[in-house]
């Protein structure tokens, strides 16, 4: 049997929402693979990074939706997530996500960029000349809301939707969720799913440049990508690519302003920018946890076994701060020499979107960067959203320099 700890504060506390890398720490303390269940959520809480990666890269480790199969009461939310590449296991899952990075690929996104770029200068230019602005609602959003909008085809004026469709269904795959939170996300996952149905159904009869045209032409070609995969694969990119880049720029932005030091220099040599992004991404993880179960019994570290059905909570805001991989991990340090993270995930299941929030994230903070305030107190009007799978901030109120 696993030693049971009990904690000195829960995951769903305002504390450990404003800040979780002490609970991290306390976790790590007494063990990187962590036995409780005193949580709402029993299992095994991994905060070690050579730990979490060993997880991560082992296929006995399985994905699952986040609402149990077995409840008759969340269809819509259940029948999706089945179909989504992001719970799928083998084979299926390599045999989707060969299907999407074929017509999702590095090309392709880097083709994007001239489309990153002019849409980043827009918005600055509607916002550069205030004195101060909401990096959340007036920049981050709007920005991977309109690149997601022009590589599906959705047209620009439904991307409205993107906020409230990514926060419903989000929260209904958090810990903090609640049965009004799932009974909302149920709802919300019916009309996405017919919105993007309808809008397969319309590229079928005229096909255009995008990737749901394209994704319908490889199922003409033979492809095994069926109708409920291709639209639980628009639900996917369109809530998890919108989600980590709004969080990504958000989270970088606030580091950056409460490290005025680092910020200056980022400014002097704006060749750390690669260095700064992943710096961001250690630092303050967008994503904070993913979800496994044990298909088999497993031994971790030589001393925990983990039994067949066993939840894993891989803490990857925790892995990415872990000492025995990170010198000085709770310093934030631009020209930080190990890169090394697991942000994006790892192993066969590594974030497929990971290069264009990457670019959308970086060149968002570069045109950004000469409006960032050095040295002034970051509003405590900031505020994190009540989540603990994420690392995402409501607002963001920064004064520009002008």
């Amino acid at each position: 049997m696993p030693i049971v700890h009990k904690s000195t504060f829960s995951l769903s506390s305002e504390k450990f929402i404003e800040n979780p890398y002490p609970f991290y720490e306390e976790m790590r303390a007494i063990d990187p693979v962590y036995w409780n269940d005193s949580f709402l959520y029993p299992g095994w809480y991994v905060t070690g990074y050579e730990e979490a990666l060993r997880i991560l890269k082992n296929k006995k480790f399985q994905n699952r939706v986040p609402v149990p199969e077995a409840s008759g009461r969340f269809k819509n939310l259940t029948n999706v997530q089945s179909n989504m590449l992001l719970f799928k296991n083998q084979p299926d899952h390599q045999r989707l996500r060969k299907l999407i990075s074929d017509v999702f690929t590095s090309g392709m996104v880097e083709s994007y960029r001239p489309a990153i770029e002019k849409t980043v200068e827009e918005l600055l230019e509607d916002i550069k000349h205030k004195e101060e602005i909401d990096v959340a609602a007036d920049y981050a959003f709007p920005l991977p809301s309109l690149i997601i909008a022009g590589i599906l085809g959705v047209p620009k004026e439904e991307m409205y939707r993107f906020k409230q469709w990514a926060a419903d269904l989000l929260q209904s795959a958090d810990f903090t969720r609640s049965r009004r939170v799932l009974k909302k996300g149920e709802k919300t996952m019916a009309e996405v799913s017919d919105f993007f149905s309808e809008l397969v159904e319309e590229r079928k009869k005229e096909p255009r440049n995008d990737l749901i045209s394209r994704l319908i032409e490889s199922q003409d070609q033979g492809s095994t990508l069926t109708d409920d995969e291709l639209t639980a694969t628009c639900i996917l990119l369109t809530i998890a690519g919108h989600e980590t880049t709004v969080n990504m720029i958000n989270n970088s932005v606030l580091s950056l302003v409460q490290h005025p030091e680092q910020l200056k220099q980022l400014k002097e040599d704006s060749s750390l920018i690669d260095r700064t992004m992943e710096e961001c991404l250690r630092f303050e993880s967008p994503t904070q946890m993913i979800a496994r179960s044990a298909s088999e019994d497993c031994t971790i570290n030589g001393e925990h076994t983990i039994k067949k059905g066993e939840q894993v909570y891989v803490l990857l805001g925790a892995a990415n701060r872990d000492p025995r991989k990170f010198s000085r991990p709770g310093k934030f340090n631009i020209k930080r020499k190990e890169a090394a993270h697991i942000a994006f995930g790892s192993g066969s299941h590594f974030c497929l979107g990971a290069p264009l929030a990457r670019l959308e994230a970086k060149i968002a903070v570069q045109v950004l960067l000469p409006y960032l305030p050095a040295g002034q107190p970051v509003s405590s009007e900031v505020q994190w959203r009540r989540l603990t799978g994420f690392r995402a901030l409501k607002t963001l109120p920064i004064k520009l320099e002008n």
